[in-house]
């Protein structure tokens, strides 16, 4: 069950007036990205219908949190290619565009690993077996559905697997390529992330948002991020503004309510009512402990019943992909 509400949106001199101070637009990953997410996880899946599934997406996250952390080279995008995007308003490493190196693939071999040696399902184990033994033509192609938000021929159980290693792989990039500037004479070099043309998908890699989430530290408070599905980064979004059409009129919420009639305040959808799309909101005041991504998977009753109402998730989460393998893709969202 969900409930709904009507939002007053604010006039830009009320904004103006409680805009405060602004955090940096742009957040990338943080060291603990992965962990704080299996951790969230683990959290999320006391008592949970989905808590089998959780717990392997926990023990998934944990592994990519021991990749993440290892101080692996990636190869960059050349100063001129950096500059080039940000002077044209675009992401520096777009799944679009970027040449994907080989190299996720041994995130995701050692990935496999790491689940083969975990006490996970027999049928999971099964999985895991079959991708190690995937010829390599196949699992780019399977990326390259991924990446394009879940194109026919995505093969929707290997999907979260193969997910999990593109997304160490890209937030390994932001990273890498963050402190590259970071460690250079930044008077003479382009700063590699900032506000893009299209606020609706990451500046940093192009990907839409899983879910957006209202944070309450410091300069942040109140303030609203979306959160990018594969490469972890964070940008601001104004509060109360659709994330497909970019409107701001019809714009309302709903959450789920409990057997005991107690409504979720942690996490909800908003909708929009102009274009009939919906993106999940995951709020800090309400719960210090939210994660964009462990929240979205956690509430897919909401996805469902919003579902029902006839709206179009704008969202892309690519650790539950569902659907038959050879399914058309849902509505990416315009882009």
């Amino acid at each position: 069950m969900t409930s709904s509400s009507p939002i007053r949106v604010m006039t830009p001199e009320e904004i103006a007036v409680n805009a405060g101070a602004r955090a940096a637009p742009v957040k990338v990953p943080e060291p603990g990205l992965f962990a704080g997410r299996a951790m969230r996880l683990r959290q999320l899946a006391e008592g949970h219908a989905m808590r089998d599934y959780l717990l392997f997406m926990a023990e998934l996250s944990q592994a990519q949190h021991e990749r993440f952390k290892r101080p692996d080279a990636v190869a960059l995008p050349a100063e001129v290619l950096v500059n080039s995007a940000m002077v044209g308003g675009l992401p520096p490493l777009d799944v679009a565009t970027f040449p994907r190196d080989a190299a996720w693939r041994d995130e995701l071999g050692a990935l496999l690993g790491a689940m083969g040696r975990s006490a996970i399902p027999d049928p999971a184990r099964a999985l895991v077996k079959q991708l190690g033994e995937a010829d390599d033509d196949w699992l780019e192609h399977q990326a390259d559905a991924l990446l394009a938000g879940g194109a026919p021929g995505l093969e929707p159980a290997a999907a979260p697997l193969i997910a999990a290693a593109l997304q160490v792989h890209w937030a390994r990039l932001v990273v890498r390529l963050q402190q590259r500037y970071d460690d250079s004479d930044q008077g003479e070099h382009v700063a590699p992330f900032g506000m893009i043309d299209d606020p609706t998908v990451c500046p940093c890699c192009g990907s839409r948002p899983v879910a957006s989430i209202t944070r309450i530290a410091a300069e942040q408070s109140g303030q609203r991020f979306l959160a990018c599905a594969l490469c972890g980064a964070q940008w601001h979004y104004v509060r109360i503004k659709c994330t497909h059409c970019q409107g701001t009129k019809g714009i309302t919420f709903q959450s789920l309510i409990d057997a005991d009639g107690k409504t979720s305040e942690a996490v909800a959808a908003e909708c929009c009512e102009t274009c009939g799309h919906y993106l999940k909101q995951v709020h800090m005041e309400k719960d210090l402990q939210v994660e964009p991504l462990a929240d979205d998977l956690a509430s897919l009753t909401l996805d469902l019943l919003v579902g029902e109402q006839g709206l179009v998730r704008q969202g892309f989460n690519p650790l539950l992909i569902l659907g038959e393998p050879d399914a058309p893709p849902p509505d990416p969202g315009g882009h």
